[in-house]
């Protein structure tokens, strides 16, 4: 049984999506005015690791990620640089595609772009004009915050307390500092779209109402972003869908935790912030996805090179049994069939991630699997294909296709199966000198293996291999 905790409820619930075969998921994605850095991609991966695991337990996903795609931070980025708005996001627009496919970030079933869907922006803005919730000052539409008695009820700020700051602009022409804009009146040189009040552009909070009602409908089951959207992006989400539609908004809200540099949090404002783009020049998207995965989504994070060299360490352990089990199923052999409980790891996996997604204990799961895998096949000679089937069926559903932390399509060097099983015999070679405390013989394998770049790697499980440096 699936549990998460629902930021709305301030609880750990049972999941039962609205429709029992299908869930509908929206994430917000990213303003389209530069690369995103890898605070962003945290939020990114870890909804993809959600998305995934609905998917491993059999439901359909319906999976909407919006593009921003106007905005006043596109607006100044083309002002800089001197050519048109949409020319900047439609960079970026790719740049992004690029990035995520990179990450191993499956394909939202959706991305729809702010820019195509103004005309259910502009109906959304006038419902809540008609039922008094918004108003129109010469051209600007603001949302009447007063008027939806629930306001905070997500981030659990109350009104009266609240202070302007923020997202929240002081203006002279709203009713109350709280109010936020819906339509903004079109400055000279600006983008802008037809209205019935005039020429200007949509509000950002409105954007992802009436993007994701389009999409998922006015009630759908889950909708997640950042911690730093839950107040006033989201608040205000649920304040403008919930008196547009009178209907609830949507089911379990998801946010994921920051990503702090020296304990603070990671932002293009503060100027503190690595791109993902950057990153993964360095560190390979395996790695990032596991140093994600080893924390608790809703908590804060510190990046340092650090912890993913330290992830990249833990990933090696994973991919040596990738690597052996290629080379086995190549090899195709009939032999002993090792007695082997694969499904207390499903079970001790599904366990891990039922509870409110804990990567985390999922990828100790998977290290007790490879551990125990190395373990018993380490005394056996000849291990029957089968057996390796197994223990692949067991990674590429878990490790590969839900946390995406390996992958047994890459090409290794290792996979060649005469240089497999050379390495193979010298290792067997080895051990038997070892057993006859032919110290020098078995030192002499390893170092002449060593300088042809076979890295060997004893434990006592026995021992593997890796090519590398």
């Amino acid at each position: 049984m699936l549990k998460l905790y629902n930021t709305l409820t301030k609880k750990v619930e049972e999941f039962i999506p609205i429709d029992p075969n299908e869930v509908k998921f929206y994430v917000c994605g990213p303003t389209v005015y530069d690369y995103f850095h890898i605070g962003n991609a945290r939020s990114f991966i870890m909804a993809d690791m959600v998305r995934r695991y609905l998917e491993y337990k059999g439901y359909k996903v319906k999976f909407v990620m919006n593009l921003t795609d106007v905005d006043d931070k596109i607006i100044k980025k083309s002002l800089e640089e001197k050519r048109e708005a949409k020319d900047v996001s439609t960079d970026y627009i790719n740049a992004f595609f690029e990035d995520i496919t990179k990450l191993k970030i499956k394909k939202a079933t959706v991305y729809p772009k702010a820019t195509e869907h103004m005309h259910e922006m502009i109906d959304m803005i006038k419902k809540l004009v008609d039922k008094n919730y918004a108003y129109n000052i010469d051209g600007n539409v603001f949302y009447d915050v007063k008027r939806f008695s629930e306001y905070g009820k997500l981030s659990g700020k109350n009104t009266e307390e609240l202070e302007v700051g923020a997202r929240i602009d002081a203006n002279e022409e709203k009713k109350d500092p709280l109010d936020f804009a819906l339509w903004k009146k079109a400055k000279e040189g600006e983008p802008f779209w037809d209205s019935p009040w005039g020429k200007g552009r949509p509000g950002w909070h409105v954007e992802c109402s009436a993007m994701s009602c389009k999409h998922l409908g006015e009630t759908f089951d889950i909708h997640a972003g950042g911690n730093d959207l839950i107040f006033p992006h989201h608040e205000n989400e649920i304040a403008q869908s919930e008196a547009a539609n009178q209907k609830p908004f949507v089911k379990y809200w998801l946010h994921f935790g920051f990503l702090n540099i020296n304990e603070e949090k990671m932002s293009k404002s503060l100027g503190n912030f690595f791109t993902a783009r950057d990153v993964l020049k360095k560190y390979s998207a395996e790695a990032i996805r596991m140093f994600f995965a080893q924390a608790y989504y809703r908590g804060p994070l510190n990046f340092s090179d650090d912890l993913l060299t330290a992830a990249e360490k833990g990933l090696e352990k994973i991919n040596n049994l990738v690597d052996k089990v290629n080379s086995e199923i190549k090899k195709n052999n009939s032999g002993i069939k090792p007695e082997f409980e694969f499904n207390s790891y499903y079970k001790k996996f599904e366990e891990a991630m039922d509870d409110d997604f804990n990567t985390s204990q999922a990828v100790a799961v998977i290290f007790d699997f490879v551990k125990d895998v190395n373990r018993v096949v380490a005394p056996l000679d000849n291990v029957d294909v089968s057996f390796y089937n197994d223990v692949k069926t067991f990674l590429t559903k878990t490790a590969e296709n839900v946390l995406g932390i390996v992958d047994f399509n890459k090409t290794t060097t290792g996979d060649d199966k005469l240089t497999n099983d050379l390495i193979e015999l010298l290792i067997r070679l080895r051990t038997e000198a070892k057993q006859n405390k032919n110290y020098q013989l078995s030192d002499s394998i390893r170092d002449r293996l060593k300088e042809l770049g076979v890295i060997l790697q004893d434990s006592k499980e026995g021992t593997t291999y890796k090519i590398g440096k």
